[in-house]
């Protein structure tokens, strides 16, 4: 099945994320919207791939999906607040221990010195 021709388009990129709004034509020539989220992946060789997910969404639905939407994304924000609660992506985020090491009163320069290089070591690819 042929892809239509986009009528409008905007990219949003989260990370490794890229979401796709597409606005495209029916037959008929009325419009509905394709959303689309697309995943990088790194193999082991470097090489990489991507996962797609696709929702396609019609102007009937627009008002119950809003809604739903809407909603969900207001419970969301009231029970846990619009601060993302997920180490990885805590602008402050320490991994476990470390910050003991960092505050101790410790002389050894070694320590410190292992302590910083340890964090160029443990690279996680998928982030980038």
């Amino acid at each position: 099945m042929m892809e239509r021709e986009e009528i409008h388009s905007k990219v949003m990129r989260a990370g490794r994320r890229t979401y796709f709004f597409d606005v495209r034509a029916t037959k008929a020539g009325d419009y509905y919207l394709t959303i689309t989220e697309s995943k990088k992946f790194t193999n082991d060789d470097g090489s990489f791939h991507y996962k797609k997910h696709k929702i396609y969404l019609y102007k009937e639905d627009f008002s119950e999906f809003k809604d739903s939407l809407d909603e969900m994304i207001s419970f969301i924000i009231d029970e846990k607040g619009e601060e993302v609660i997920s180490d990885r992506h805590q602008s402050d985020y320490k991994k476990e221990g470390e910050e003991e090491v960092s505050s101790s009163d410790s002389d050894s320069d070694s320590d410190s010195e292992e302590t910083s290089t340890s964090s160029f070591t443990d690279v996680n690819f998928d982030d980038i």
